[in-house]
C-alpha cells in the first residue's frame, strides 16, 4: 500500500520508527458488489494508513493473507506485523503463527468482529492488541504504543522463565554429574562438586557444559 503523502518524520512525531507489515484479510470486493461495504473497506484501509504515516511509521508492505505470507514477512524481517480483518481471521492467524513461530513480534489486530472466541483464539495465537471496531486514524498511534509496551513486558517474562528453565536444566546436570563422580571415585559430595569446577576451570568451561561431557562419557561405557 503506496502512498504520495509525505510521511511524519519520527522526530516530528516522536514516534520511534518501526517498519511495519500490514496484512489484510478483508476480502477484496468487485464493483458489482455491496458499494457499502466496499466503500467501508477504503475507508479502514485510509485510516490505518494516514494513522501509520502520521505517526511516522514505515510501511514496508502490505501483503495478503495467503500461503506466501510467512515467507514475505521472514525476508522483510518488520517490527510489527498489523492485521486489518472485518470478520473471522482463523485463516491468516493460522499463516502468523507460523510466520513468528521463531521470531515474535508485536502483531496489532484491527477487526470488526466481537465474536468472544474469535478473541480468545487471536490472542492465544500470539496476538499483542486485538481491536475491534477502532481503525480511527487518530487511535493507530497510541495502540501501538501501547501493544509495544505490553510485547516488550511480554518478552521480558518470557525471558526470565526461559533463563529461569535453564538454570535449572543446569543444575540438573551437574547433580547427576556429582552422581557419577562420587559412585565412580568415592568422593563426598563437595568433593565431586569441586572437582567438576577444577574441571570446567581447566577447559575454560562452562560448570553445565563439563558435567554433560562427563555424563555423555558415562553413557558411552555403559
Amino acid at each position: 500500500m503506496k502512498s504520495d503523502r509525505p510521511s511524519t518524520s519520527p522526530a516530528q512525531s516522536g514516534a520511534r520508527t518501526l517498519r511495519i507489515v500490514i496484512v489484510n484479510s478483508v476480502p477484496h470486493l468487485e464493483e458489482d458488489h455491496d458499494e457499502l461495504a466496499h466503500a467501508q473497506a477504503e475507508q479502514r484501509a485510509e485510516a490505518l494508513r494516514t494513522g501509520l504515516l502520521d505517526a511516522g511509521y514505515n510501511i514496508v508492505a502490505a501483503l495478503p493473507a495467503d500461503l506466501t505470507l510467512p515467507d514475505r514477512i521472514a525476508a522483510l524481517q518488520p517490527d510489527m506485523i498489523i492485521i486489518e480483518a472485518e470478520s473471522d481471521a482463523r485463516d491468516v492467524l493460522e499463516h502468523i503463527v507460523i510466520a513468528t513461530r521463531d521470531e515474535r513480534r508485536p502483531i496489532v489486530m484491527f477487526t470488526e468482529d466481537d465474536n468472544t472466541s474469535s478473541m480468545e483464539a487471536a490472542m492465544a495465537a500470539g496476538v499483542t492488541a486485538y481491536i475491534v471496531a477502532g481503525l480511527h486514524s487518530e487511535r493507530v498511534k497510541p495502540v501501538l504504543d501501547v501493544a509495544m509496551v505490553r510485547f516488550r513486558q511480554e518478552q521480558k517474562l518470557l525471558d526470565e522463565l526461559s533463563d529461569t528453565r535453564s538454570k535449572l536444566a543446569e543444575r540438573k546436570l551437574v547433580e547427576r554429574a556429582k552422581g557419577v563422580l562420587m559412585a565412580r571415585k568415592g568422593l563426598s559430595e563437595e568433593q565431586a562438586y569441586q572437582k567438576l569446577r577444577s574441571m570446567a576451570m581447566n577447559r575454560n568451561l562452562k560448570l553445565s557444559d563439563v558435567a554433560q561431557r562427563l555424563l555423555d562419557a558415562e553413557d558411552l561405557l555403559g
